[in-house]
């Protein structure tokens, strides 16, 4: 058995900035109110014909995570694609970054995990190299929220909250099981679905052609609902849960982490397990002020921020962890 490891990490977000100011002028909304609930003082939101989708965003960074990794394109055995938001409906964003990056006729698949999308894509990764079935495998989350968001009065509960934008991972073999990936561990509860949901348009609920043709302006379906109390009740609990968990796989203790990212999903949630563990702020990482909740984006955005920034140094501890819809949520342990 192999562990794998992170050679190369990029990220894409578009150049469009959205503040909280901006969006007080498309809704009854207001700084202060969005930071105290979320932390968030801004996002990116792509602009319409700027030419970036998911996919594309997706094929930005991953051609940053690619150069920094050392090896060639062509090196590339697998990809994995983690987002709520695809261009089309079918095929998923995979294919599409296969295409635009020219690599070989190898597998590409698509994770619908929604803000967990990244770990259980990480962990989809890192099981295929352990096996030997691969050697060097692609990860991206990426998404494009801002188009489909309800920028009125009715969402802007929920539509404050996400941004736009993309991250990569290059994953390869690593033959020392001390270093590397370590474990990932994933859950799900599906009882509370429909607590963080997107119910329309849906084959086994209301397809394109009932909501065109019933032509109701009142109709929300098609846009996110999100019972937040709620959510961010559960989030807490899962997230200090399945971090324990990976900790005691590992026979670690919670002041052998370096570095804690936590999916961004609201600065509030990361600073309570913050608390909860007692960990300082360089054992944290959040950007969630500046980019908003980018849902399977989010981890790798940060993750390379974090690197980038010299936070993430050869031998650190690193934890990945996130929560969301689904409710799906999970934990990655790496010795960097």
């Amino acid at each position: 058995m192999y562990n794998s490891k992170i050679i190369g990490l990029g990220k894409y977000v578009p150049d469009n900035v959205v503040t909280n100011d901006d969006l007080s002028k498309m809704m009854d909304t207001n700084d202060a109110w969005i930071q105290e609930r979320t932390g968030i003082q801004e996002r990116r939101w792509v602009k319409e014909g700027s030419g970036d989708t998911t996919a594309v965003m997706g094929v930005k960074a991953a051609r940053i995570a690619i150069e920094r990794s050392g090896i060639d394109k062509d090196d590339i055995d697998f990809i994995v694609f983690a987002t709520l938001s695809p261009d089309y409906y079918f095929p998923g964003p995979g294919v599409f970054v296969q295409k635009e990056l020219d690599i070989k006729t190898v597998g590409a698949l698509d994770v619908r995990n929604q803000c967990s999308g990244f770990v259980y894509a990480i962990s989809v990764a890192d099981n295929f190299i352990k096996t030997g079935m691969y050697k060097n495998i692609l990860v991206i989350g990426s998404e494009l929220h801002s188009h489909g968001l309800d920028k009125t009065d009715r969402g802007r509960g929920v539509s404050v909250i996400f941004g736009d934008g993309a991250g990569a991972a290059v994953l390869t073999r690593e033959e020392n099981n001390s270093k590397g990936i370590l474990s990932t561990h994933l859950h799900s509860q599906g009882e509370y679905a429909e607590e963080l949901v997107v119910k329309a348009p849906g084959m086994g609920t209301r397809w394109v052609t009932d909501i065109l043709a019933e032509n109701n302006p009142e109709d929300d379906s098609y846009f996110p609902y999100m019972n937040g109390q709620f959510v961010f009740k559960n989030a807490v609990v899962r997230f200090s849960e399945v971090i324990n968990e990976g900790l005691e796989k590992n026979n670690l203790q919670v002041s052998d982490i370096d570095m804690l990212i936590p999916h961004q999903a609201n600065l509030r949630i990361s600073q309570f397990i913050q608390r909860k563990f007692q960990l300082t702020d360089d054992q944290v990482f959040n950007n969630i002020q500046k980019y908003g909740n980018t849902t399977a984006a989010s981890i790798p955005i940060a993750l390379t921020e974090a690197w980038e920034e010299g936070k993430i140094k050869e031998g650190d501890t690193v934890v990945l962890a996130a929560f969301g819809s689904g409710f799906t949520w999970g934990s990655v342990i790496i010795k960097w």
